[in-house]
């Protein structure tokens, strides 16, 4: 496979004897970190030749019990924690850029292009982070789901921002019920910068969570979707996420194992 393969450090809570053990087990050597795990995985990264693919941020209010809740927590849009945040995330841009890793993940929040004036302040805001990831010679990347993949676009062609690009989950838009992944990789293709392999099943109930399950036991048509990834030449990493369940590490060999008999 031309895509290095690896692990997101926080499904497995930044343990780091057991991100190194599972990468060890799985012949991997690639990670998507966590930034509030770096300076505990900086020593191992040195030592052990890894390669960091792309950091992550997540913010400390957010709440995923429900749609409704991360709604109203997620990302940059809570006004009570912007200032926070605000600070949180130059930090995690600037740290991302010294470690020498291009990208920068997160959850900006949901895009409601109906709210007016909540769209005009997530703009300005994230405007503001992509300017320093600029300034600072990284992408900051925008994980997908939470919206559909053409409420996303139209976001990202009217931001027109070279310092910002797409995380791509194709589990999240399973999970969120925000339409196909597959078909959703052609809509964001130009964007795209890094990618996750999660899986997921869809609800039967409108509002509520779809299912993540391992990979290949889910509805993300692995084959379709490398095929797709192939199509509209995407060469880079695929970051393995497992957020569910409680055999991780497991899971986390499985989708690696998977993944390298799709690509034989």
């Amino acid at each position: 496979m031309k895509n290095p393969i690896g692990i997101c450090t926080w499904s497995l809570q930044n343990d780091l004897a057991h991100v190194l053990e599972t990468l060890e087990i799985s012949g991997l050597d690639h990670l998507h970190l966590d930034i509030s795990a770096a300076d505990a995985f900086r020593p191992a990264i040195a030592e052990q030749g890894l390669t960091v693919t792309s950091t992550m941020i997540a913010f400390p209010q957010e709440d995923y019990s429900t749609m409704e809740r991360i709604r109203e927590t997620g990302g940059i849009m809570p006004d009570d924690c912007w200032d926070q945040n605000r600070v949180l995330a130059l930090d995690a841009i600037c740290k991302t850029a010294e470690m020498g890793v291009p990208y920068l993940s997160t959850h900006a929040g949901f895009i409601d292009h109906a709210d007016k004036d909540g769209y005009e302040k997530f703009m300005i805001r994230l405007k503001e982070l992509a300017d320093c990831a600029q300034e600072n010679g990284i992408l900051l990347i925008l994980e997908t789901g939470q919206e559909t993949a053409i409420d996303l676009r139209s976001c990202l062609e009217e931001l027109d921002h070279p310092a910002v690009g797409v995380n791509f989950d194709p589990a999240n838009m399973i999970l969120y019920g925000k339409g196909d992944p597959i078909e959703a990789l052609e809509v964001l293709a130009p964007w795209i910068k890094h990618v996750h392999i999660k899986d997921a099943t869809a609800t039967q109930v409108s509002g509520e969570w779809g299912a993540e399950v391992a990979w290949g036991n889910g509805d993300v048509d692995t084959a379709a979707f490398l095929a797709k990834l192939e199509e509209i030449g995407y060469t880079g990493a695929l970051a393995i996420e497992r957020e569910a369940g409680d055999s991780r590490m497991e899971d986390i060999q499985l989708a690696a194992t998977r993944l390298k008999k799709v690509a034989e």
